[in-house]
């Protein structure tokens, strides 16, 4: 059978339809790529952004810290057990130094812990040291005698609470015990909000206390959050 010619115009229209057809079948196929990409973005933020804020809190830990941290924990073990407030001592590094070992204060504080030249000395004697083995530059010994100062201090305050006790602990190390004990004794209470209270009321002059209550409240509120992760932590009470 003969085959009748095809109207040019019915095949240019036939052409022109099929291309719309397959344009069509393009947008819609590139919509369900970029809807597809679109709920990818959406889950993959919903993952990584806690993943994120983690690393950011870990981000606020120093980087040098990590190299001291099993330092850090033996010396605690050591000195306060198996349960020792790891992330205390963390805190109180972080605060002191921001582990830096060759750190100097304006004052002549040196070290990670910042002894001041005497009190390295009658740490040292205390603990029948020589000369060559006081350093308080050298993180082990400096990490080492943070933690036993502070146990030091421990073993002498009488308060039940450890939290509290850590608290006066701190207060002590930053502005001497001496002065603590003499406060405490002039508090109407022995709770620690009265024993802060009366910060000053004895040989401490009064200008001092806003550093020596400050210390005790960065180190357990704001820092020690950070170390969480490093072992276990004292909760004071607002």
């Amino acid at each position: 059978m003969r085959r009748e010619p095809r109207d040019p115009f019915d095949v240019l229209t036939e052409e022109i339809e099929a291309e719309e057809r397959e344009l069509n079948a393009r947008v819609i196929w590139s919509l369900k790529i970029a809807v597809f990409l679109a709920l990818l973005a959406v889950l993959v933020v919903a993952v990584l952004l806690p993943m994120g804020v983690a690393h950011a809190q870990v981000g606020q830990i120093p980087p040098v810290a990590h190299r001291y941290r099993a330092e850090l924990v033996r010396a605690a073990h050591a000195h306060f057990g198996l349960n020792a407030p790891v992330a205390v001592f963390a805190a109180q590094v972080h605060q002191e130094s921001a582990w830096q070992p060759n750190t100097v204060s304006r004052v002549g504080a040196r070290g990670m812990a910042q002894f001041m030249p005497a009190t390295a000395r009658w740490w040292c004697d205390l603990h029948s040291m020589s000369s060559a083995d006081c350093q308080p530059q050298n993180p082990t010994w400096a990490l080492r005698a943070l933690v036993g100062y502070n146990k030091w201090l421990w073993d002498r305050i009488a308060i039940a609470d450890p939290a509290d006790r850590m608290w006066a602990t701190l207060r002590s190390y930053n502005g001497g015990l001496g002065h603590w004990q003499a406060e405490a004794r002039n508090a109407t209470t022995k709770a620690r909000a009265d024993i802060d209270a009366a910060c000053g009321s004895a040989r401490r002059h009064r200008s001092h206390c806003a550093e020596n209550l400050g210390y005790p409240q960065r180190i357990m509120t704001v820092l020690q959050p950070r170390y969480a992760g490093w072992g276990p932590t004292l909760e004071v009470a607002p």
